[in-house]
């Protein structure tokens, strides 16, 4: 809380993030976009960036002008697939593995790093779930699974989510979260500018003939469960993306999410 005093020894910083869908299956305008993917990236310069709907001349062309600041870990080669962007000056990659959704008939997986930032480990997550109202129980079933990979985390680690879960609200209602996992836009008290990510009413760049808004994209988190161990609180949450480019498109379909976490040392 503002104003709130601290214990002597006590040292907080801040962790930044970054989980955006970048379509980067539609061909479209795809060499401005990549640019302009890009110069968000620096712009922000997040310390955690987690993207979907990763292509290979995308990821090409991020290596030439992201590789020196950060570290890439890709949770695919084919077609597309997740990729984990890690600020190398601030985090350590210690592992990182693939789960596979067994049912998937889209190749989604659940890429899954152990880092550490400032002392503390954090586990990160990312994924890509199953898309179109058809493929609801699917959906469902990777929610299941993704909560349990977080519970299950060892108790000395944070653990933080992001990604497009193409999630309805009332598919996350039938799944629940359980109580020591939490939504970050519900936790920053449900900001309405930040409500809706993919959105085709502000979006142009996908012709549909219907106008629909979702929050299809989504951060979880649960902290560690032992003492001893750094916090991490949430603190913002803003929509990025939202500029149309000169070529009269948007960077994505999909609006970007840029969060910021304290971090409190004891």
């Amino acid at each position: 809380m503002e104003g709130e005093k601290k214990s002597p020894g006590c040292r907080e910083e801040q962790l930044s993030l970054i989980s955006w869908n970048i379509d980067g299956l539609d061909g479209d305008e795809q060499p401005e976009r990549a640019r302009s993917l890009c110069s968000y990236l620096t712009e922000y310069s997040a310390d955690v960036v987690l993207l979907q709907e990763m292509v290979q001349p995308y990821m090409r062309f991020m290596h030439r002008r992201l590789g020196d600041e950060y570290a890439f870990i890709e949770g695919g080669q084919d077609g597309y697939f997740t990729m984990m962007l890690l600020k190398k000056s601030r985090l350590r990659l210690l592992d990182h593995h693939i789960v596979n959704f067994p049912k998937s008939r889209m190749m989604r997986n659940l890429l899954i790093a152990q880092v550490e930032f400032g002392g503390q480990k954090l586990s990160l997550m990312t994924s890509h779930f199953e898309s179109c109202k058809a493929n609801s129980a699917e959906r469902m079933r990777q929610l299941r699974q993704l909560m349990k990979m977080m519970s299950r985390a060892p108790d000395d680690q944070t653990v933080l989510f992001g990604g497009d879960t193409n999630l309805r609200d009332h598919e996350v209602a039938a799944v629940g979260l359980p109580g020591n996992i939490v939504d970050l836009w519900e936790e920053l008290g449900e900001p309405e500018k930040c409500r809706y990510t993919w959105d085709t009413r502000a979006n142009t760049n996908k012709e549909i003939p219907f106008k629909c808004r979702f929050r299809f994209d989504r951060v979880y988190l649960r902290q560690a469960g032992v003492d001893g161990v750094p916090l991490l609180e949430p603190r913002s949450m803003a929509l990025i993306g939202l500029e149309k480019l000169r070529c009269g498109m948007f960077t994505s379909d999909h609006w970007g999410i840029y969060a910021t976490f304290s971090v409190t040392h004891t």
